[in-house]
């Protein structure tokens, strides 16, 4: 019996274990000729009491997104990636991941870095890779970064 993925969702923040991340999705998509859905969270609780104050930074946020989407796009499209989707999302990415980007588009598997940008977060609160694993209702690989 052979398994297959069909739909699979990578969370992406610009870290260097999301790049990671991305390139296990790209080989993995390729493999098992499925949907790559590149998926981005713009956290916006970092910075919900500044908005009020300076608007500017939930724009810059967004661009951030678009352009690092469109980046990633690009790149799986370049290595062969036949179907690939750009989702971005807001608010808590650990929430957003597993609880709707993920079944919004039927994923089968999440693939995710072991850290991201959030250094923060993940020391007061756990980690957004901790939270998509306990919570996901489909397979989730959780890349490390490659220490040479």
């Amino acid at each position: 019996m052979t398994f297959e993925y069909k739909n699979i969702v990578v969370a992406v923040d610009g870290s260097e274990t999301a790049e990671v991340a991305f390139k296990k999705a790209i080989d993995i998509s390729n493999r098992n000729d499925a949907q790559l859905v590149l998926s981005h969270v713009v956290d916006t609780r970092a910075f919900s009491t500044v908005e009020a104050y300076d608007r500017s930074l939930a724009v810059r946020a967004e661009k951030y997104a678009k352009e690092l989407l469109e980046e990633y796009q690009l790149k799986a499209e370049n290595a062969g990636v036949k179907n690939v989707t750009v989702s971005i999302e807001y608010g808590s990415p650990k929430v957003k991941i597993a609880k709707d980007v993920a079944p919004k588009f039927n994923a089968d598997l999440i693939i995710c870095g072991a850290t991201g940008l959030n250094l923060m977060e993940r020391f007061f609160i756990g980690s957004v890779s901790e939270h998509i694993t306990r919570y996901a209702l489909c397979d989730v690989l959780v890349v490390r970064e490659n220490k040479s």
